[in-house]
């Protein structure tokens, strides 16, 4: 399954792994793809295998695993840190929302959702790299 969005992302390839019963990462994806990215969704009974090939410390991951170019998007990852990540070509290998915060990307896209971004490094170290607050 795949969707073509417009050119405001520069026609980013991204490709979405997710549980294929899981509603919420199909909401990300659409999401991603009315930004401008061409996505690509690929069922994977199991994203264990996924998260392990890019080093995704487990207290960090959320429910799907999103790469584009040499970065990897896991969570409900909100449009802004993506977008920030690939126009500035970071030094990382990617960005995290562990878990399924409520009211972020794909789970509601609530201006009011509280929850932060991860960032780790290439040598596996993560830090906050945004956090979401209510405006």
């Amino acid at each position: 399954m795949s969707w073509i969005g417009t050119a405001r992302a520069a026609g980013e390839s991204m490709t979405v792994y997710k549980d294929p019963n899981c509603g919420c990462c199909e909401a990300w994806a659409n999401a991603m793809a009315s930004a401008g990215f061409i996505v690509t969704v690929k069922a994977a009974d199991d994203l264990t295998a996924i998260k392990a090939k890019y080093k995704i410390p487990s207290e960090l991951q959320g429910c799907h695993t999103a790469v584009s170019g040499p970065y990897f998007f896991d969570g409900h990852v909100p449009l802004q840190a993506v977008k920030t990540v690939l126009s500035k070509r970071l030094d990382i290998a990617g960005v995290m929302v562990p878990r399924m915060p409520a009211g972020s990307l794909g789970m509601g896209n609530d201006p009011q959702a509280s929850y932060d971004v991860y960032r780790l490094s290439k040598d596996g170290k993560a830090e906050i790299f945004m956090s979401v607050r209510p405006s």
